[in-house]
């Protein structure tokens, strides 16, 4: 039994619908938002928008008992938090493993849709890079 039946079996069917729908948005837009931190013009805008779709995964990945995605988001949450309190735009390490990030996002909406176990977390994606407070 993939994650997909997994939900299925344990969740409302629409709720379960609401949440692919909405984490296949959050996912497909956050590339944009990670590569926009390297613009000022954008940073603020990114950071917070980047912030929210975290918490709004941690959110509904805790409801629906997706433990990897909850712990993750929560993990990358703090880290965003703490960026938000810089002024200064991400440096070029921390682009890479926000991307590095979504990349693990990528692959679980892959799992979702083929209803695959989802994949373990990367190990180097539990080292947030250096930056400045």
């Amino acid at each position: 039994m993939g994650i997909k039946s997994d939900l299925d079996s344990n969740f409302d069917y629409e709720v379960v619908d609401e949440f692919l729908d909405h984490y296949s948005m959050m996912v497909e837009s956050m590339e944009v938002m990670i590569t926009d931190l390297e613009k000022p013009n954008m940073y603020k805008i990114s950071i917070d928008e980047l912030f929210r779709v975290f918490h709004n995964i941690k959110s509904a990945s805790g409801y629906l008992k997706i433990l990897p995605m909850a712990k993750l988001s929560a993990f990358v949450e703090d880290a965003l938090e703490s960026l938000r309190q810089t002024d200064e735009l991400a440096s070029e390490d921390v682009v890479t493993w926000l991307l590095e990030i979504s990349d693990m996002y990528a692959q679980w909406q892959e799992d979702f849709k083929v209803d695959n176990v989802l994949s373990h977390i990367k190990y180097s994606l539990l080292k947030i890079p250096y930056f400045k407070k």
